[in-house]
């Protein structure tokens, strides 16, 4: 197996070269198992000051520091959908793909529970399982993960989200 990790510089994802290969007749195997954890990422206010800029979601609880102090949450928070939006990034490093991959695309999600809000100033890594592999069409795989992302020293994750990957061999 080959496997390459994303790295960070400035608090910044950026991906290098391949991910963990395996043979296509291997997939199945990965049922049930844990591929483990990325590393952690801060969640700083301009990341989040950023996507509220690129998707026009401006309220006060991600952005005005002051006004959330006010909340039960004691301050800012990201998004839940840029917590969400960090999946790809941070399972990327942990994922299978099958050996002669031509292309994978994001088939959506079957599930996305939102349990803990990320504030601002924590940090926070992916931990992913295969739940299932399906083949569709011949050398088209679906890969079904469960997607946790865990927040440094609390009990309770951010989110679980089953995603769902085709895989076209």
């Amino acid at each position: 197996m080959a496997t390459t990790f994303p790295s960070r510089a400035n608090n910044k994802i950026t991906m290098e070269s391949a991910m963990t290969t395996v043979t296509v007749s291997d997939l199945p195997s990965f049922i049930g198992k844990d591929l483990g954890h990325s590393d952690w990422l801060l969640i700083d206010q301009e990341r989040v000051n950023q996507f509220a800029e690129c998707t026009g979601d401006h309220q006060f609880i991600h952005i005005d520091e002051e006004k959330a102090k006010q909340t039960p949450f004691g301050g800012t928070i990201a998004h839940g959908f840029l917590s969400l939006s960090l999946i790809p990034a941070l399972s990327a490093g942990l994922a299978i793909r099958p050996e002669g991959l031509k292309m994978a695309v994001n088939y959506g999600l079957d599930s996305v529970r939102f349990i803990q809000p990320v504030r601002v100033g924590s940090r926070v890594r992916m931990q992913l399982t295969v739940v299932d592999v399906t083949e569709k069409n011949p050398g088209q795989w679906l890969v079904k993960s469960r997607a946790t992302l865990e927040i440094e020293g609390v009990e309770k994750p951010a989110y679980i989200a089953e995603t769902l990957a085709l895989y076209f061999v």
